[in-house]
């Protein structure tokens, strides 16, 4: 069994496209949670209400790294997707934590980033552009398969 995570964006339905792509394959996927609201706001539900936002922000980003250090020193292969949409300073923090952990390391990200992205897609041992990308990449890591 591949053990995958998948990290990053969170706004487009990638996850599942890999997913779909890959299911007759024998890996594991694992990933931050996605929902925004809940991402965002877990640390102020579980251990109560903060005044200031920087406090608020700072509970969940630490109850959420608990699941990404997890999620990343479980998997095999890390995926990060950067998407079109803000910045994603967290993808980025992602891709360099599992780099400096020795992880197989796939970025998945559109050609407009490949500048901004440069010292990042060099940590990585694989740059995509698409989730079939990515799929064809997992299946041929599995079983030497080539597409088409």
């Amino acid at each position: 069994m591949l053990n995958v995570y998948l990290s990053g964006e969170i706004h487009t339905d990638w996850r599942d496209e890999i997913a779909r792509g890959a299911e007759d394959l024998p890996i594991a996927f694992s990933a931050p949670v996605t929902d925004h609201a809940a991402s965002d706001d877990c640390g102020v539900a579980i251990l109560g209400a903060e005044q200031n936002k920087f406090w608020h922000d700072r509970k969940g980003a630490m109850l959420n790294a608990i699941r990404t250090r997890k999620g990343i020193e479980e998997a095999d292969v890390v995926i990060v997707r950067f998407g079109d949409k803000y910045k994603q300073w967290n993808a980025a923090f992602d891709a360099g934590y599992a780099s400096a952990m020795g992880k197989s390391l796939i970025i998945l990200q559109p050609p407009e980033h490949d500048h901004a992205l440069k010292e990042v897609n060099a940590a990585a041992l694989a740059v995509a552009r698409t989730p079939e990308e990515v799929v064809q990449m997992l299946r041929y890591v599995l079983d030497g398969t080539l597409p088409g």
